[in-house]
């Protein structure tokens, strides 16, 4: 019976394993410690703006990371002109239900040394509020970071959404929003680009794991949030990336999105970044030389 296919082909144990990436990657405690020794370093490089409200509870909090002490090459980009800095709003992971912006402070050694002003947002973890919910605070980080990039010194104009796991989920999110519609005032171009970073785009196979005890996904909310099944409200471009020894799902699921995405009139890339997996990937992001921040750099215009 516990082979009775549950999703696709796989049985129970073997969807589990499928998303089990704590246990796929048994150090990853070490990699995640290894990031945390850097976050002393980050606020001390750069100009920050800690703990920023825009919304009204109390998990609803960003941080601005400002690119002021940025290495002396990035003085040729914008951040000197008076448009202010491109920004990338960075949505963390952890499956929905854990994780907090604190612990992403690492990541901010990537793209603001090559001169982008980023945002790391908090949002209320499920089973707290429900996934709509999520979402909406998270679409309301990236409404108020266009109402107030004047204030942090950034170019509302040149707005970029980035995510890792469950946060390349909610960019592609992010890309799918009529802005308009979710708040008066707001540009249908709010977002000018994504990186989507070891996403899940469809939660069918999220609802039928072990996870589901804790994140009680609904059939209507699956079928609400799930990016495989939207149209995206953007051609903005979007860069799909993913870890080579990142479980069969994982590369699936980015491959498949892609595709449909690309389809629909997206230009995507799709980056498979041989030998990392799905905690060393964040590595990636935080070195400002890698292939894959690289591409978001070339995608935010700072070569």
């Amino acid at each position: 019976m516990n082979d009775a296919p549950v999703y696709l082909d796989y049985g129970q144990e073997a969807l589990d394993a499928q998303y089990n990436n704590r246990a796929r990657v048994p150090e990853h405690q070490d990699i995640h410690a290894g990031f945390q020794a850097r976050a002393g370093a980050v606020m001390e490089e750069f100009d920050t703006r800690l703990d920023v409200s825009y919304g009204p509870s109390a998990e609803e909090t960003l941080d601005v990371y400002l690119p002021g002490n940025a290495p002396e090459n990035a003085a040729e980009n914008a951040y000197e002109t008076a448009q202010g800095a491109p920004i990338n709003v960075f949505l963390h992971g952890g499956y929905w239900f854990s994780r907090h912006k604190n612990d992403f402070r690492f990541l901010a050694q990537g793209l603001t040394r090559a001169g982008a002003a980023l945002l790391i947002v908090n949002y209320a973890l499920v089973p707290s509020v429900d996934l709509d919910e999520l979402v909406r605070q998270c679409r309301a980080a990236v409404a108020w970071t266009f109402e107030n990039a004047s204030t942090f010194g950034g170019d509302k104009q040149r707005i970029f959404v980035s995510g890792h796991s469950a946060g390349g989920h909610l960019t592609a999110m992010m890309m799918a929003t009529d802005w308009p519609a979710f708040a008066g005032g707001l540009p249908a171009d709010l977002v000018k680009g994504g990186t989507a970073i070891s996403g899940i785009y469809d939660l069918e196979p999220i609802r039928r794991t072990f996870m589901q005890e804790t994140l009680g996904f609904t059939a209507g909310q699956v079928a609400r949030n799930s990016p495989l099944g939207l149209t995206p409200a953007t051609d903005a471009p979007l860069i799909v990336a993913v870890g080579g020894d990142e479980s069969e799902e994982f590369l699936r699921q980015g491959e498949t999105f892609a595709g449909q995405w690309a389809r629909q009139g997206v230009p995507c890339e799709m980056m498979v970044r041989p030998g990392i997996n799905h905690f060393t990937i964040l590595g990636e992001f935080a070195d400002p030389e890698s292939g894959l921040t690289r591409a978001v750099r070339k995608q935010m215009g700072l070569g």
